[in-house]
């Protein structure tokens, strides 16, 4: 007993002791601290990680981006980056300031500085660009729809500067990034479920897209501009929304006969494709529509009021009321597109404008489609800022033959400034001038719009797209 009394007694002064060496420990550092300021004792903080709610989505959805855990009040850089089928670079970066808690919410909070500035929650997305050092007049464009784009997000320290066109993207990535979290999202434009069929049937070349289910579904015929060959992506996100869908091919494409500068087919062509989705056992024959982009309107509207057909809607973005080629025969072939330059035109940089083409004076009356006979409405849709077609004059021109023959109920037009021409599905980055040949030399196309009205019009023009397919396709009213 006296041992381990001893033992204890030993314990004790040595705590006493080692207690009092902290004591004046903390006396010294106590007396010092108005000289040297407050003293910050370390803490351990949670790891920074960024969320993206839903992590994978399909691309006209919203996500939520949300970093957490981040020193309070302090500059942070949300950047995106991702690779295009073809290998290039594209990336946005966006300046914030943390909240007291360590939080910044690209749903809530402001951008300050970089691709944008404003509360813009998807501006991360619409606002990518090439990086710098990849190749010139590149446009994002989905080649292969049943696969995502994977874009990587970052949390980076500091803001940022946007790199600039001058030197490699490398080096200037080298100038002391320091990634605090990083969440990889998934875009795709084709849903679970969806049914993506090659179609090469009595001459039509097209893909047909069908929505999860047995059906029968509402359907869209998806026409595309004089870039020619067979764009997929909107129809594959029409069929994401319920609409089955034939994105088809009319020119610049290996199956369909003929060169390839050139509109080898005409009307029978067209009314062949409409029955083959009007006659698809999984489509609705008497609740389908018609959209086109560009050259793909005045197909749209001469299918609506010219072929043996009756669409119940037309959608047209930014497009002619007639052909601007030279047609080689009553049923709508043409010549080359090339073949006439007299009203192209270019800026100081080179890139060609095919505004003045499409002007409806320099269109030969009868190469315009008849729109005082349509009979079903027309929902057309117009970006300001476009320089590839005179879509303001040809809204005029269009809603004044239509209201002229007593029709005008039968006409919406949706009217956005600074939008340029490709209005496409929500949050596609917008090429301002792309890439439009390089045979026999290389020629950049001018688009228009600017970044952020042309952003906002695409979303909202999806958003009234798909409410009037709604209303025309799958409601219960009359025509």
């Amino acid at each position: 007993m006296l041992r381990a009394h001893l033992c204890v007694s030993v314990l004790c002064r040595l705590s006493d002791k080692f207690v009092l060496q902290w004591v004046n420990i903390y006396r010294k550092i106590a007396c010092v601290q108005p000289a040297l300021g407050q003293v910050r004792w370390k803490t351990c903080r949670p790891v920074p990680f960024l969320t993206a709610k839903p992590n994978r989505a399909l691309i006209d959805e919203p996500i939520t981006l949300e970093g957490r855990h981040l020193p309070p009040h302090s500059p942070i850089t949300v950047c995106a980056r991702m690779h295009n089928e073809d290998g290039d670079l594209w990336e946005a970066f966006s300046h914030y300031n943390t909240d007291g808690r360590g939080v910044v919410n690209l749903t809530r909070d402001e951008s300050v500085g970089g691709s944008y500035v404003g509360c813009e929650p998807m501006g991360l997305f619409w606002a990518l660009q090439p990086a710098p050092g990849e190749r010139e007049g590149l446009r994002l464009r989905k080649k292969n729809v049943e696969t995502p784009y994977s874009v990587q997000l970052s949390l980076l320290e500091g803001h940022i500067p946007v790199p600039s066109s001058h030197g490699s993207n490398k080096e200037q990535r080298q100038r002391g990034e320091q990634e605090l979290a990083a969440v990889t999202v998934e875009r795709w434009y084709m849903a679970p479920g969806v049914r993506r069929i090659e179609i090469r049937q009595n001459g039509v070349v097209g893909t047909l897209f069908l929505p999860p289910g047995p059906g029968p579904f509402p359907a869209m015929m998806d026409l595309w501009g004089m870039g020619g060959g067979l764009i997929e992506y909107r129809s594959a996100l029409f069929a994401s929304r319920g609409f089955a869908s034939l994105s088809l091919a009319y020119f610049g494409h290996k199956d369909i006969p003929g060169p390839l500068n050139t509109i080898n087919v005409g009307d029978a062509y067209f009314k062949t494709a409409f029955q083959f989705l009007q006659d698809h056992p999984q489509v609705c024959g008497d609740r389908m529509g018609v959209m086109g982009l560009s050259f793909g309107v005045y197909l749209a509207l001469r299918i609506a009021t010219q072929i043996d057909v009756k669409p119940r809607c037309v959608i047209g973005v930014n497009g002619p009321i007639g052909s601007f080629n030279k047609l080689s025969d009553s049923d709508g072939m043409t010549e080359s597109f090339e073949g006439d330059q007299k009203h192209w035109s270019y800026d100081e940089e080179g890139y060609v404008s095919f505004r003045e083409v499409s002007m409806p004076n320099n269109i030969p009356p009868e190469n315009k489609a008849n729109v005082e006979n349509l009979c079903c409405p027309l929902l057309y849709i117009v970006g300001e800022d476009d320089l590839s077609c005179a879509a303001i004059e040809n809204a005029d021109e269009i809603e004044k033959k239509i209201k002229d023959a007593g029709r005008s109920h039968l006409f919406t037009r949706l009217s956005y400034p600074g939008a340029g021409h490709l209005i496409e599905p929500p949050y596609t980055p917008n090429s301002r001038a792309s890439m439009w040949t390089t045979q026999p030399k290389k020629l950049i196309t001018l688009w228009g719009g600017h970044l952020v009205p042309h952003a906002a019009a695409q979303e909202d023009a999806w958003k009234r797209t798909l409410e009037f397919m709604e209303r025309h396709l799958r409601g219960k009213e009359d025509k």
